[in-house]
């Protein structure tokens, strides 16, 4: 069997099987009933973790829909990393009451960083101990009024770490914005509450996630520094045993890149990401998968695998193998033949998942039927600008970089 060969049942296991669950995600979030959670007494003490720079214009939004809860706002801390700034958000968050750390350093950059100095400011100073969870959210989002009623219900029911329906605020601004938002509510809708169903653990994306004091003392705060640091922190607390929940009566709503080249930049941090927490976490999540029959482990593998990736090195491997000599000239054509339906197939596919997540959640999308016809078209296109992203993320060397919101 050469090389190729075994590169291609790789490709038909691997993309296959994965197929094969996302389709079984969607039919049982259509027929299942979703998971709701009981009323819970509102009287957990929570603190929210932001980490902001450069960020005066948007934070006030999010401050704003934190103090409009219907939760007791005196239960509610809000703790803001001022992370290399250099305009008013630290004014501008203690102005509204908001506890502000200040950092400033330019040689460790990102999110995680910020996070592990805000925790670490709060653990020696003796006020981590106040809260029973902790809550992270983007400088950008908002949330819905009812927001941390609900995920307290679900704090309550048991979990540890929970994450939220992502919505968009700008999903209607142009083809680069609604693909991003479409992908994150299609996440919330047809996976994450199909995990739910199923028992298997959620993941949280980046915002709109919480974990337990219990969680955040086993971690000594946050440790977490990858460049997918939320794909990193939901891998390490799998193989840690936990089952994260998801709460889909909760709503965030998050800002979304306007422009192609802010969207690149920032799925190529996202893929750089993916092969950097595949490397680290990829070989024990199939160790625990078997050992301890983890079906979570099975479905993180699945979705760590870098099949783009592979799919575009087999690709060119068959190229040059014919080029050399190794292999004849009509079977590699016939290959790439054979993978150009398949794209053509994509196509229509993506179309289809974003028609029917547009259909599904449409009283939760707010744009006009004309505009999510253009984007149901343009979906593929925004999808399938990850094969050059993801190639480029093998060599590229991707940093955690601000995009600028306007609220």
């Amino acid at each position: 069997m050469t090389l190729l060969s075994v590169l291609d049942i790789l490709l038909v296991i691997v993309g296959g099987a994965g197929m094969i669950y996302q389709g079984l995600c969607i039919v049982m979030s259509l027929f299942a009933k979703p998971v709701r959670f009981p009323d819970a007494p509102m009287t957990n003490r929570y603190a929210v973790l932001i980490s902001a720079r450069n960020e005066e214009k948007v934070i006030g939004n999010l401050i704003g829909s934190i103090r409009d809860q219907t939760y007791p706002s005196d239960l509610i801390d809000i703790w803001l990393v001022a992370d290399n700034c250099t305009d008013g958000t630290a004014e501008v968050a203690r102005s509204l009451g908001c506890h502000v750390v200040e950092r400033h350093n330019l040689e460790l950059i990102g999110k995680g960083y910020a996070l592990t100095h805000l925790l670490g400011h709060m653990l020696d100073t003796g006020v981590a101990d106040d809260y029973e969870a902790y809550f992270v959210f983007d400088a950008d989002n908002k949330l819905d009024k009812h927001y941390f009623e609900e995920m307290n219900k679900a704090f309550c029911s048991g979990f540890k770490i929970l994450t939220s329906y992502r919505n968009s605020v700008n999903l209607a601004d142009n083809w680069v914005s609604s693909g991003s938002a479409l992908w994150f509510i299609r996440e919330s809708r047809f996976l994450s509450n199909s995990r739910m169903i199923l028992g298997s653990s959620c993941h949280v994306g980046g915002t709109g996630f919480m974990f337990s004091r219990e969680v955040m003392k086993r971690n000594k705060g946050w440790k977490f520094h990858l460049l997918t640091e939320d794909l990193e922190f939901t891998m390490d607390s799998i193989l840690h045993g936990d089952r994260i929940g998801y709460c889909g009566t909760a709503i965030l709503y998050d800002e979304q890149p306007v422009t192609f080249s802010q969207s690149w930049r920032q799925r190529l941090r996202w893929s750089k990401g993916f092969l950097q927490v595949f490397r680290y976490y990829g070989s024990a999540l199939l160790k625990r998968a078997v050992r301890e029959r983890d079906f979570s482990c099975i479905d993180f593998t699945l979705m760590l695998c870098p099949f783009t990736v592979l799919g575009v090195i087999r690709a060119v491997m068959g190229l040059l193998f014919a080029a050399c000599g190794f292999v004849s000239w009509p079977s590699q054509l016939q290959s790439l033949a054979s993978w150009s339906s398949g794209i053509i197939i994509s196509v229509l596919g993506l179309m289809a998942l974003a028609a029917l997540t547009i259909i599904v959640e449409r009283d939760q999308i707010g744009a006009t039927n004309k505009e999510l016809l253009a984007y149901v078209l343009s979906f593929p296109i925004y999808m399938l600008s990850y094969v050059p992203i993801s190639f480029q993320a093998l060599f590229a060397k991707a940093q955690w970089k601000p995009i600028a919101h306007k609220g």
